[in-house]
């Protein structure tokens, strides 16, 4: 069997036979990948659903669809990102031109995670075709039968010469992490980023960090609280809270909470009905190892909704819990399943500065109708990203960068976001043969000084 050594050596020597320059060798890679996609949408949406539970509307609405959408977004935007940017010249470097061109920076890692298989591993890679690089491609071995139908379906449609899956555990991501690239991108939980940057800074080679947090939702008392319910509800338990940008926890005005958390549970029947379990759209937790740790963690609070659940078929109900304090477990790791602490505040200064206090989530929402409650919230608080009046959607903004700030994450994708992360920008000055200015060579002189401050 062929070592991970060679196969990225052969990676590089594809790459640097300058195949993967042209736009048309792009293009047609990313009409093959949506092809992929096409063609074996149902087998992606039983792999889906052996893995996580996933119905096939949330497959197509949060995995296949969202690809689709960025494959399009990226083919109609290709020419123009593609062009020399020219900039202006200062008058001390006449007569010449100045430009920047995008190069694709070369051999790129993208190691996925398990909770969105398909969109976490064929997002970037989207990004990567697009700026002409060579890819190799670790998909999660967790969600297990996603990774392998991944596999089988990439060498079967994309340049073989250019892009390599590398399936397996640790030993294989290690072994990978030794490998010298050009960019490694890797989206997984804050602990394995440290390891992922740790191996990259062996070789200076630079990262895009995708990691997580706690994403707060602040529910202001004057927002339309049904429909913050509703919506909350939505991208909490969206994938069995299985997304980095889920709401992580709730801070709603105390004058409201009570009713908040009534709507939240009208919100939970009518997705699901009386019984969560039964229903087809609800998913599962990826495993029961993951499935001990978010159960074990409804111990922080009391429950008010939900609550119940089965190890063997890895299932948690929608659950909110309340009493929740700062320092309980739930509120000191990221949950990444279907359980919501839901806290109170009296002010709103109580609650920016409760999240200020901690470290900078990937996502922030506010719900609020009041216009300066939004400024001032956006305004004193960081994020990676942020929603006013809805959570996760800015995810499905092509032109909004996606990624984190300080531990939940750095660097950014999705849109032309992609493109620039794998695509180094270089200067380019073109100067004229005919005209060459003695001032700046020596000997110099005060009159020389005199005209050097009239350029400069």
């Amino acid at each position: 069997m062929t070592s991970i050594s060679d196969r990225i050596t052969a990676l590089r020597a594809s790459f640097d036979s300058r195949k993967t320059r042209p736009e048309q060798w792009r293009r047609e890679q990313l009409h093959r990948l949506m092809t992929m996609i096409m063609d074996n949408e149902s087998a992606i949406d039983e792999a889906l659903h052996e893995d996580l539970g996933k119905s096939g509307f949330e497959s197509r609405m949060t995995e296949t669809g969202t690809v689709l959408s960025e494959i399009d977004h990226t083919l109609s935007k290709l020419k123009g990102w593609m062009r020399p940017t020219k900039v202006s010249t200062p008058l001390s470097n006449q007569p010449g031109r100045s430009k920047v061109i995008h190069e694709p920076l070369g051999v790129v890692l993208i190691v996925a995670p398990w909770n969105y298989p398909v969109n976490l591993t064929l997002m970037p890679l989207i990004g990567a075709i697009a700026a002409g690089n060579c890819a190799a491609i670790k998909p999660s071995e967790v969600s297990v039968r996603t990774s392998k139908l991944l596999a089988r379906l990439i060498p079967a449609y994309l340049d073989t010469d250019a892009f390599e899956v590398f399936e397996g555990g640790a030993e294989t991501s290690t072994e990978l992490l030794e490998q010298r690239f050009d960019h490694i991108f890797f989206t997984g939980s804050e602990g394995i980023g440290r390891i992922v940057m740790t191996a990259a800074a062996k070789h200076l080679t630079p990262v895009t960090l995708e990691l997580g947090g706690k994403s707060p939702c602040i529910i202001a008392a004057d927002c339309d609280l049904a429909l913050a319910a509703r919506r909350v509800a939505w991208g909490k338990f969206l994938n069995a809270g299985q997304t980095c940008i889920a709401p992580d926890y709730v801070m709603v005005d105390e004058t409201v909470a009570q009713k908040f958390i009534e709507e939240m549970k009208n919100a939970i029947e009518s997705f699901f009905g009386k019984d969560p379990k039964a229903s087809p759209d609800y998913p599962r937790l990826i495993n029961q190892r993951h499935f001990d740790r978010v159960s074990g963690l409804m111990d922080g609070g009391t429950v008010a909704i939900g609550g119940e659940t089965d190890r063997e078929t890895r299932y948690i109900a929608p659950t909110l819990l309340t009493n929740v304090t700062p320092d309980a477990e739930v509120m000191r790791e990221e949950i990444f399943g279907p359980v919501l602490p839901v806290m109170t505040y009296t002010a709103l200064d109580e609650a920016i500065g409760f999240i200020t206090s901690r470290p900078k989530p990937l996502a922030l929402y506010v719900f609020s109708s009041s216009s300066d409650t939004q400024d001032e919230v956006i305004a004193r608080t960081s994020s990676g990203g942020a929603c006013i009046n809805d959570v996760v959607m800015h995810l499905a903004v092509p032109e909004l960068p996606f990624g984190g700030v300080g531990t939940s994450g750095m660097g950014a994708y999705h849109g032309r976001a992609s493109f620039d992360t794998f695509s180094h920008t270089r200067a380019v000055l073109t100067k004229s043969e005919y005209l060459d200015v003695p001032l700046r060579y020596p000997p110099y002189s005060s009159t020389k000084l005199r005209w050097l401050k009239r350029f400069q």
